[in-house]
């Protein structure tokens, strides 16, 4: 479906930041930052706010009291908790300590947590509060842990806890100590040694733990703030799980740029954080994206103006194609709800509908696609907020090249598909322990091989059509991926989530939309009268696709479906 509606490029403007390396160079980058604001959160007394020169100050500090706790020689340490201006300080002090940080899923179930530490044979943890009893169980059975540290502001240890636990407070006064001492950092000389490791989703048994190293990890911040329309005037709401490798890349670019990042503490809060911090810029995932834009329509018919929001979005895009921008007063309503400053969305772990990155345009508001994967560090391709091309994640970064590898098919604009493969300097270093797995994850010639399937424009723009994992193999032979499916049904605003899966039907696969109907729609509508509703929209829907794409069944499903903490929906689950 073509769009008519223009896009509004920024224009190039030169990236003014400091190419890093290492983390000797990415503190150093921090200090000369001085007084700007680095963090803001709610504190359990008012508002807590960290300068970037206090940032550094405690880096150094947690560094110096790990050396001093006996975490020398790459100790592991874990770092497992809720987004906050310690979990940060701890990661980074880490590797400040030449130690390597592990951070981990605060979901994780204890088994799940205490396997892990034991597979890595890590020596120290920085925990969250609401962690405390799962580590004082933990740190029980484990003897070989040395150092237990507590990321609760003002808040006791546990009184099982025994002498290797320390609050952050007193572990931060520790290293202090020491500072005042004498004790300076080490300067990194080897920037390809391991320095962090991460655990892909799955059980103890099934996940693999990615290696990477301070070159994989830095090339990735330098290049995100060579290709990300950053600024030191941002402000961004942290949403995503900070121990995925996509948020924390974020924000280790905007604090390259001197950037300030507010923490979002719950999901229940994120609009009125949205309007207490004014955020410029956002860092989300595709359903995040759809939840916001549906939320924006399903305010406007509550307040009996889904009319004029659908007639303003009309008149923009109409005024825009002749290069007249009034959507700032036209749509000022809708941003306030972002806090009236919102003016960029970076978008990347699953796939975005185009349409949204239209529908958020009429409002003012730029998506800027990405493309990454937890192997790469992860970023590989992000779209250059000067030339956008929706629908694409982009060229490849500076520090990468990105190539196709030809599976024989061709995409519906005549592009041959395949694998997408990764070869530079954000590329693993391998698996944790398993050699097998990492030989299995590269080409003859050197390649990563992504899993991911796509193809690459004349420009270099690449497009990503699904995961080579699920797709659906058809009996002509055609190759069908559910997510370039799901991307037509996700703009429904009746629907609040959906998945596309093959099911064998009289001996042949027929494609099936399962859905979840938004709250708003379902309350008053029976079964019957949402299917009918849900088969009417797709038969309008399958009208713009080829016969092979196109969704033959409906099947509603009264729960969510199971989701990662990135908020991805975790496909193999889905039957």
């Amino acid at each position: 479906m073509k769009q008519q509606i223009r896009i509004k490029n920024q224009p190039k403007t030169e990236r003014v930041y400091t190419p890093v390396s290492n983390i000797t160079e990415q503190l150093e980058v921090i200090r000369n930052h001085g007084d700007r604001t680095a963090y803001l959160w709610n504190a359990k007394e008012g508002d807590g706010v960290l300068t970037y020169a206090r940032l550094a100050e405690n880096v150094v500090a947690l560094a110096a009291a790990q050396a001093a706790s006996g975490l020398r020689d790459e100790a592991r340490v874990v770092v497992i908790g809720n987004t906050s201006h310690m979990w940060m300080e701890a990661y980074l002090s880490t590797l400040t300590a030449d130690n390597v940080v592990v951070p981990m899923d605060k979901e994780l179930s204890e088994t799940a947590i205490e396997g892990f530490i034991q597979m890595i044979d890590a020596k120290a943890v920085f925990f969250a509060g609401s962690l405390a009893a799962t580590m004082v169980a933990i740190a029980a059975r484990n003897p070989s842990l040395i150092r237990l540290v507590q990321m609760e502001e003002d808040a006791p240890l546990p009184e099982e806890a025994d002498e290797r636990f320390s609050t952050f407070e007193d572990y931060l006064a520790l290293g202090q100590t020491a500072v005042s001492a004498g004790y300076t950092p080490p300067v990194v000389t080897d920037n390809r040694k391991m320095a962090q490791m991460l655990f892909t989703s799955g059980t103890t048994g099934s996940s693999k733990c990615v290696m990477l190293c301070q070159e994989n990890i830095f090339s990735v911040v330098s290049s995100a703030c060579a290709t990300v329309d950053f600024s030191p005037e941002d402000t961004i709401v942290s949403v995503l799980p900070i121990h995925h490798t996509y948020e924390l890349a974020c924000e280790l670019a905007l604090m390259n740029y001197g950037g300030t990042i507010a923490i979002n503490d719950s999901l229940r809060h994120v609009v009125q954080n949205f309007q207490k911090y004014k955020p410029t810029g956002l860092v989300l995932v595709p359903l995040f994206v759809n939840t916001l834009y549906k939320r924006i329509w399903s305010q406007a018919r509550s307040q009996g103006k889904e009319h004029l929001l659908h007639y303003g979005a009309k008149v923009s895009n109409a005024l825009l194609s002749v290069g007249v921008d009034i959507r700032k007063k036209l749509f000022a309503q809708v941003r306030d709800a972002f806090g009236g400053n919102l003016k960029k969305i970076i978008c990347g772990g699953a796939a975005l509908a185009p349409s949204m990155i239209y529908a958020f345009e009429s409002f003012g508001i730029s998506i800027y696609e990405g493309f990454g994967i937890t192997e790469c560090s992860p970023l590989t391709n992000v779209t250059p907020y000067y030339a956008r091309k929706p629908g694409s994640v982009g060229p490849a970064v500076p520090c990468c090249t990105v190539r196709i590898e030809p599976d024989g098919n061709l995409s519906d604009d005549g592009y041959e598909t395949g694998e997408i493969q990764v070869q530079g300097s954000n590329v693993m270093l391998g698996y944790y322990g398993n050699s097998e797995a990492t030989a299995q994850a590269f080409t003859a010639d050197g390649w990563f091989r992504t899993g991911d399937i796509g193809y690459m424009d004349p420009d270099g723009y690449l497009y990503i059509t699904g995961r080579s994992k699920s797709v659906i193999v058809l009996e002509n032979g055609k190759n069908v991926f559910p997510e370039e499916i799901e991307e037509y049904l996700e703009p429904l605003e009746q629907i609040a989530e959906c998945v596309v899966v093959g099911r064998v039907i009289n001996g042949s696969t027929n494609l099936v939309a399962l859905i979840y109907p938004a709250a708003e729609y379902s309350k008053d509508k029976t079964a019957q009268e949402m299917e009918t509703f849900f088969h009417d929209e797709i038969a309008k829907i399958n009208k713009n696709l080829p016969s092979f794409k196109q969704v033959h069944m409906v099947e509603l499903v009264d729960h969510e479906f199971q989701k990662t903490t990135s908020r991805k929906i975790i496909r193999y689950l889905v039957k």
